[in-house]
């Protein structure tokens, strides 16, 4: 699997994946269309809900938050990048101490619980990476 960054890039990402088998992994910082989004899970990515989907005016990434069956979503906070709504000037830097409450929005959108939006979102990227489990539980040790 891969992590692609797919911010303003999504056709030439998909341009290339086309010519390889299903990979998988996550697409990063997902902004593009409906059909963009699609295209990705069909080639076997769940796409990354982060900072910018808790900004109200971000109105397509929150509509593929709540529109994407949650088995595609993946929590990320792009760490210290595109920091969520409510960081402000002069400490604007993302933290993964942000992901609860990155979760919790997502949840108010799809209107579901943090937990239930936990659970899922863990074992999408389990599913989506599937050496991570053994990474954290090597870390855990």
């Amino acid at each position: 699997p891969v992590l692609l960054h797919v911010r303003k890039s999504q056709d030439i990402l998909l341009k290339y994946l086309r010519r390889h088998p299903r990979i998988g992994g996550i697409a990063h910082a997902f902004n593009g269309s409906a059909q963009q989004a699609q295209a990705f899970i069909e080639h076997g990515f769940a796409l990354g809900m982060g900072g910018a989907m808790t900004f109200e005016r971000a109105l397509q990434i929150r509509r593929h938050a709540v529109d994407v069956g949650l088995e595609h979503l993946v929590l990320e906070t792009d760490a210290p990048d595109i920091p969520p709504a409510w960081l402000h000037e002069p400490d604007r830097r993302n933290r993964p101490g942000e992901l609860a409450r990155i979760a919790q929005v997502l949840a108010e959108l799809r209107g579901i619980t943090p937990a239930q939006v936990a659970h899922a979102t863990t074992a999408n990227a389990m599913r989506v990476l599937p050496r991570l489990p053994a990474a954290i539980l090597a870390d855990a040790d």
